[in-house]
């Protein structure tokens, strides 16, 4: 087994204010898409300007689907017994299908706004959004948060006591999760947007690469607490989630390829 590493969760104080390592993970994530979305602004005819309010749009989707998304799906029966909990921000609880959520009515604002079609868009934003999944991942293992389930393997881990999960090793699910949809989902995407594909071709990948990495891993995962498994004693809510992700993927995907198909069958007549 490894040791899990000691990493303080927060990062510095300020006096009485406390950075904690996984807001700065939020910081990393929008700093990189900002960066990353300026060096190919050109592709739709937007300004530096232009890529820094998309950011913020994107921002604002995150933190308000996320935060919805995770009382909605994990937390209905808290926010019922007080509904104020929906504000408390500061005691966690994040989900990814919310701000996913979010992101995505965040872009259908900005291309009404800025009279862009809606794949072409997310089609430029898919692969800004890796390296924030990666540091988000990171944040999550350095706050001791998503640990796997017992395992043997060479490289499982114990985790703090803190969390009550007895002695037994674990897999660092949350590593997992770094590597599949930060490193490995970034790659991918960045080298196949490259060049130009077919409108929703790279939306498409994301869904449908995101959709597989999540419902994989969530078989190493501990399910969450509060729900236990959904249903067949292995179906958790992450999974459950992410079917709708899997089929709009798959379908993007498949109608990219079939109207690149018929664009190539065209002009070779």
């Amino acid at each position: 087994m490894i040791a899990y590493p000691q990493i303080d969760p927060v990062a510095f104080s300020l006096g009485p204010v406390q950075l904690h390592w996984y807001g700065l993970m939020y910081v990393v994530g929008l700093t990189a898409a900002w960066w990353l979305g300026r060096r190919r602004a050109h592709r739709l005819g937007l300004t530096h300007d232009d890529i820094g309010d998309l950011i913020f749009y994107g921002a604002l989707g995150v933190i308000i689907g996320g935060r919805l998304g995770f009382v909605l799906f994990y937390g209905l029966d808290q926010l019922l017994t007080n509904p104020l909990w929906l504000f408390m921000v500061w005691e966690g609880g994040m989900s990814f299908h919310g701000g996913l959520a979010g992101v995505l009515i965040a872009a259908w604002l900005f291309a009404r706004r800025h009279r862009l079609a809606y794949l072409q868009l997310t089609d430029f934003i898919a692969p800004l959004v890796p390296i924030g999944l990666g540091a988000g991942r990171l944040g999550n293992f350095i706050n001791h948060e998503l640990p796997g389930r017992a395992s043997e393997v060479p490289w499982a881990m114990i985790f703090p006591p803190m969390l009550g999960l007895g002695p037994e090793p674990r897999h660092p699910s949350a590593l997992y999760e770094f590597v599949l949809e930060g490193v490995v989902l970034f790659v991918v995407l960045w080298w196949v947007s490259r060049k130009p594909q077919t409108q929703g071709l790279i939306s498409g990948l994301f869904l449908l690469l995101y959709g597989t990495f999540r419902f994989i891993v969530e078989f190493v995962r501990l399910p969450d607490p509060q729900l236990g498994f959904i249903a067949f004693d292995w179906l958790t809510m992450g999974q459950l989630l992410t079917v709708p992700m899997l089929a709009a993927g798959a379908f993007l995907v498949t109608t990219a390829c079939r109207s690149q198909r018929t664009m190539v069958a065209t002009s070779d007549r």
